[in-house]
């Protein structure tokens, strides 16, 4: 039997109005919200910490909240990635770092850090920002995702530069923003953004059968053949990876049906 690592999908967050009546069954307090949702998907991303700062005691809420072997993956604050200067981001990487997501623990999942569209790639600005990402914070370990959005980032030093500081390109499934599926940390960080509130399921049965392929297929430590990458000539090791699959669309009605539809397709 192929080994493999474990496949989480999910959604971003877990308070959105229209979901209080397609998503969470009637009468459902907003209070128990987030321990309905934890127990639907394996993972959520929270989108939260972008724009807001929280304390330690929010974070040992979650924890408390979910069940044994869900992970939340953290959004990295703004105030980190939206700079004109990446090398400068450390004081505010720290102040995020260490605001308490260590009391997450073993529920603490990647740390993504997302790039705005106008983000050029500067090799050396990248590089000195990639430098700053720590292994721990409190003694708890720390994976790093990097989602950028910007053309000038599809070459093959980018992917060089991720490889070499072991942090995860984020895939992503987007109407604009470039694909980019080089393998370059020990997991996969997908999230799938052309989805539409037209689709019970937010991506058709025949994508989500896609999905749930490559999804396997990265598991396993292999890469899907069908997906552009910086650098096709560099393979990564074949070895079993984690997989993190995050349903973030536009409309986002429907976002949690996709995650629990791929969970079923790659369960089944």
């Amino acid at each position: 039997m192929t080994q493999s690592g474990k496949i989480r999908a999910g959604m971003g967050g877990w308070t959105f109005e229209p979901w209080d009546t397609s998503f969470y069954p009637d009468k459902l307090s907003k209070a128990k919200q987030l321990h309905y949702a934890t127990r639907q998907v394996p993972s959520i991303e929270v989108n939260g910490t972008y724009y807001s700062s929280f304390k330690e005691p929010t974070f040992v809420k979650w924890a408390g909240e979910a069940p044994d072997g869900f992970v939340y993956s953290l959004k990295g604050n703004r105030f980190v990635t939206n700079r004109r200067v990446l090398g400068e981001a450390g004081e505010s990487m720290m102040r995020f770092l260490g605001s308490g997501v260590a009391a997450l623990g073993d529920k603490l999942g990647p740390i993504l850090w997302q790039f705005a569209p106008t983000k050029k790639f500067d090799p050396d600005d990248f590089e000195a920002f990639l430098k700053l990402l720590p292994e721990k914070q409190d003694g708890v370990a720390l994976r790093h995702a990097v989602e950028v959005r910007n053309d000038s980032f599809v070459v093959p030093e980018f992917a060089a530069l991720a490889r070499k500081y072991k942090a995860a390109i984020v895939y992503a499934d987007h109407a604009k923003y470039p694909g980019i599926a080089d393998v370059t940390g020990d997991f996969i960080y997908a999230r799938l953004q052309t989805g539409s509130d037209d689709n019970p399921d937010c991506y058709t049965p025949k994508a989500l059968d896609e999905w749930a392929a490559r999804a396997k297929l990265w598991a396993e430590g292999k890469v899907p053949a069908d997906l552009s990458r910086a650098d096709p000539s560099i393979d990564a090791p074949v070895k079993p990876r984690d997989v993190f699959v995050y349903f973030i669309t536009e409309g986002k009605v429907r976002a949690p049906f996709g995650a629990m539809a791929l969970m079923k397709r790659v369960t089944g």
